[in-house]
């Protein structure tokens, strides 16, 4: 078939994909090599979003309840609804809540009707959750929010600083980037991050500082560059205004010693991060959800950003702080005004902006000031004030902190509309009507990525069953409110073409965001080559504020939170490498599960044998706002104190994992970005009587009524991890209809059952009180066997077995067992050596810090038998 060139469905890096169809729902993956994000590199999730196209857990008509109904009844349903709730409630008793998932023309849509013609501002979008603290942070010390690097500046650097970042395992293909420029050019890299992650490992230096302390740390830097001379003070004078209390301020708490204690880290270990940055001048400071979800994230944004300006590392090749950003989309949101905070086009809500808006839209309604941000917005659905709110693309219930609170709210909203691509979320089951959007695949429209370059994203299947593009949905029930010249739109070039007019109009330079060089023609929209906006931001010097200057912004480190004796320890949350929020797309995924299977609570040694919890076992993690299981990984790379848990796992998949129903409700005062990563927690352990699995071909029918019981997909069908108390029979319901054989082991209380349909086999449950449980690997590769092996029941293959180990190379399938083999056997002495041996770390590379650590750990054990 024909080559598609498209955009990646996931993180901001924006990766560029040349896809191939084989089949009605089947289609090649491959990095475009033309491509500037990418440049043919593709992570371990986009090198396999072909396992992910199906049309399985698909919504593929509109439904009104549980009845099916067609597309003008749905559509006119939900117009009435909104349009009634405006007229007797008024514009700001409705909301919408958008998502990085969706287009830029589709969050244009969704923007204008809203804004400009149901009047309220009350639009926000899940990327409030991830890098909003970074727009405020750009708004206060330039004057826009534009993104003031490149990935070029990476390959130019001489010092890149990650903060809050695990940028190995969440944007993989920047991770290479940095790995290829140390190769390249001895580009030094310095990871301040509360864990140790794969990340860190690789680093020249790695900062676990305490978590919320980046404004001391950064304060503490810029005081040290002021007192030994490394402040640009032409570039100051030139083209930054400084607060008259600015350097007054600073000296307060900012030496070296006070910091380190404030941080928590060895002050020689602060002392050479120091050195490291005054030694080079071509310094990127890398930041992420670390930085943002903080409610301090502004003043840590803004801590950085000074740095950056205080000693002229801006605008030039090699030096800039750089935003990096979550969600495929989650800039192109930013510039069409997704957030309750901004107008379209960088325009903010100044009288100025909202009547020039309201001009080139012609609208009869224009919201004036900024609408409720995320976690505001679900308090007033709760507290009755929102009575219709129409969710896209997202799923709050699992992903917003005080998840349990967000439910109860959405169960006693009047309207609650959901426009998405699966038919069962946890956010569904609370819609009135659900409309069936198009995924990845089928979208056709624009993305923009974390450094700025707009690409298209291209169809490569036709929309299946009644599915529609949200931009359509939208426009269309804009149309039945009343505005049915407003949005006119017919295909996304229309929007397009709409959205590059406002970014010019009556732009005389104030704003840095305007499209210039894009050509609106249908033909250059359909050719379009990836693009940047604003290329070479600010090497000029000068800065879209009204004197031409940047900001310096006095911000002074929090105090940190007392230690409570309910709630003595802290907990994290984020992602894991292969998984992508919460699992609608990547759970589909079989090989995307073998990394990490199942949600994990990874506390430290010291903390797990004080509170007598045990490496593998079940632990209950609770706060103030919820709890939810776990189970226990025990690894020194927490600190002592500390937690962390992932973010992916819902109730549609598993019993516990629930992490959105921990953290509080707290957020950012400029920002309004929640702060997911610092919570007051306990861990206790959970006890269970037995534990076991359950694989089948398909789905059970219901999900497994025990304790702990969580699922991933494997190919033919999926596999649940269990544990519980009392009688583990009951999971014995849900096995198919089939032949039986089975086998028993009263002295260790195990249970192995297979079902067999047709000679071939159809499920298998192995429970057990005291026994050892067998790998999965070989028992999952029976679903597609042609006959049952005779040792089946033993959970082994005929003769010598062979284990794999957990899987560290999700790409080529490659477990820690194989690669730990070939070091040992073949003398293999780097990550390069293992990857010509077995290709592992050759494609995504997500995998390499961790050959690295097998290797590592392997000459360790050497220096260690040569010692005896």
């Amino acid at each position: 078939m024909e080559a598609v060139r498209t955009t990646c469905a996931y993180c901001g890096v924006g990766c560029g994909i040349v896809a191939r169809r084989t089949g009605e729902r089947s289609v090649e993956i491959a990095g475009d090599p033309d491509h500037p994000a990418n440049a043919g590199r593709l992570c371990s999730k986009g090198t396999h979003l072909g396992e992910t196209v199906g049309l399985e857990g698909r919504l593929l008509h509109p439904m009104i309840g549980t009845k099916r109904v067609g597309w003008d009844r749905a559509l006119d349903l939900v117009a009435r609804r909104f349009r009634d709730t405006i007229a007797r409630h008024g514009p700001n008793s409705v909301a919408f809540y958008v998502s990085g998932q969706l287009l830029t023309e589709d969050y244009y849509v969704a923007n204008k009707l809203m804004k400009g013609f149901i009047g309220s501002a009350n639009i926000d979008t899940n990327s409030r959750l991830c890098m909003s603290s970074a727009v405020a942070g750009h708004v206060r010390a330039f004057g826009e929010d534009v993104v003031p690097a490149s990935y070029a500046d990476l390959d130019a650097a001489d010092l890149i600083v990650l903060v809050g970042s695990n940028t190995a395992w969440c944007h993989p293909i920047v991770y290479q980037r940095i790995m290829a420029a140390r190769a390249a050019s001895g580009t030094k890299l310095v990871v301040i991050d509360p864990r140790r992650t794969e990340t860190a490992a690789e680093a020249d230096l790695h900062l676990a500082i305490r978590p919320g302390s980046d404004v001391a740390l950064m304060n503490g830097l810029l005081a040290w560059c002021r007192d030994s001379g490394l402040i640009d003070r032409d570039y100051l004078a030139r083209h930054v205004r400084v607060p008259d209390d600015f350097w007054d301020k600073l000296g307060e708490g900012n030496d070296l010693w006070s910091v380190a204690r404030t941080c928590d880290v060895p002050a020689t270990d602060l002392r050479r991060f120091y050195e490291l940055f005054a030694a080079n001048q071509r310094t990127v400071t890398l930041f992420s959800q670390g930085v943002n979800q903080s409610v301090s994230g502004t003043d840590q944004v803004n801590a950085i950003t000074n740095l950056h300006l205080a000693t002229g590392r801006i605008g030039k090749p090699g030096a800039a702080p750089f935003s990096i950003t979550g969600q495929p989309n989650a800039m192109g949101g930013r510039e069409v005004g997704g957030l309750a905070s901004t107008l379209a086009a960088h325009m903010d809500f100044t009288p100025e902006n909202v009547a020039r808006v309201g001009r080139f839209w012609a609208a009869p309604n224009m919201a004036t000031k900024p609408g409720l941000k995320a976690v505001d917005l679900f308090r007033s659905v709760g507290e009755g004030r929102i009575k219709a709110i129409w969710i896209m693309a997202t799923n709050p219930a699992v992903s917003m902190p005080d998840a349990g609170q967000v439910r109860e709210a959405l169960a006693g909203c009047p309207f609650v509309v959901v426009s998405d691509v699966i038919a069962d979320t946890d956010t569904s089951r609370f819609a009135h009507v659900r409309l069936p959007a198009t995924a990845w695949g089928e979208k056709d429209g624009t993305v923009t990525n974390s450094e700025r370059c707009i690409s298209r994203q291209r169809p490569i299947f036709a929309a299946p069953g009644e599915a529609r593009p949200d931009w359509w949905i939208l426009k269309e029930v804009g149309r039945r409110m009343g505005w049915r010249s407003a949005f006119a739109y017919d295909r996304p070039v229309d929007v397009w073409r709409e959205h590059v007019r406002l970014s010019a109009y009556q732009n005389d330079g104030a704003r840095r965001f305007r499209l210039d060089r894009a050509t609106p023609g249908n033909a250059d929209y359909e050719k379009m080559a990836p693009f940047r906006w604003g290329d070479d931001a600010f090497a000029d010097g000068v800065y879209p504020t009204p004197d031409g200057r940047a900001r310096l912004v006095t911000v002074t480190q929090r105090p940190g939170e007392r230690q409570l004796e309910r709630w003595p320890m802290m907990l994290n949350t984020g992602r894991y490498r292969d998984q992508w929020h919460t699992m609608t797309r990547t759970g589909l995924a079989p090989r995307l599960a073998r990394h990490r299977e199942e949600p994990l609570v990874e506390i430290h040694p010291d903390d797990a044998a004080r509170l007598d919890i045990a490496d593998g076992a079940l632990a209950r993690v609770s706060t103030p706002r919820g709890e939810s299981l776990y189970r226990v990984a025990v690894t020194d790379a927490q600190r002592p104190g500390e937690l962390f848990v992932p973010i992916h796992w819902t109730d549609r998949g598993s019993t516990g994992g629930r992490t959105g129903l921990l953290p509080r409700p707290l957020v950012d005062p400029h920002s309004g970005q929640p702060g997911f990563k610092s919570t007051p927690a306990a861990i206790a352990p959970v006890a269970t009587e037995w534990r076991g699995f359950l694989l089948m071909r398909g789905e059970p029918g219901a999900m497994p009524d025990c304790l702990w019981a969580t699922r991933v997909a494997v190919p033919q069908g999926s596999l649940w991890e269990l544990a519980g108390n009392g009688d583990a029979a009951a999971i014995e319901r849900l096995l198919p209809p089939g032949d039986r054989i089975e086998a028993f082991d009263p002295a260790k209380g195990s249970r192995r059952i297979a079902v067999l349909r047709d000679g071939r086999l159809s499920a298998l449950l192995f429970v057990t009180s005291q026994g050892v449980l067998p790998s999965r690997d070989w028992l999952i590769a029976q679903l597609a066997a042609p006959a049952v092996a005779p040792t089946l029941l033993a959970g082994r293959a005929p003769g010598p077995s062979v284990d794999r180990g957990p899987i560290v190379c999700v790409c080529f399938d490659i477990g820690a067992r194989t690669i730990t083999d070939a070091i040992c056997q073949l003398g293999l002495a780097d990550v390069a050596a293992v990857g010509a041996a077995l290709r592992a770390g050759t494609n995504c590379g997500s995998c390499r810090p961790a050959i690295a650590r097998l290797i590592a750990e392997h000459a360790n054990q050497e220096s260690v038998n040569a010692g005896r």
